[in-house]
């Protein structure tokens, strides 16, 4: 499954919403998915969706669209 992981680049500062950004990764589960983030970044995590049939279609269509392999 792929998953879009918004966050915080840091932790350190309050949160903003103009700075939210986001990555796409591929993983079995969305608790997989949070577990490898946070093990490899030190990012402040948002949200994370799972992104399927149209919504995975219409991300994939973004020139941003790159899965993250940690």
């Amino acid at each position: 499954m792929i998953f879009k992981v918004y966050y915080q680049e840091t932790k350190e500062r309050n949160p903003k919403r103009e700075e939210t950004r986001s990555l796409y990764i591929e993983a079995q589960t969305l608790v997989d998915a949070r577990a490898r983030v946070e093990k490899n970044t030190p990012y402040n995590i948002e949200l994370i969706t799972e992104l399927t049939g149209n919504h995975l279609a219409y991300e994939q269509e973004n020139a941003d669209f790159t899965l993250v392999d940690f």
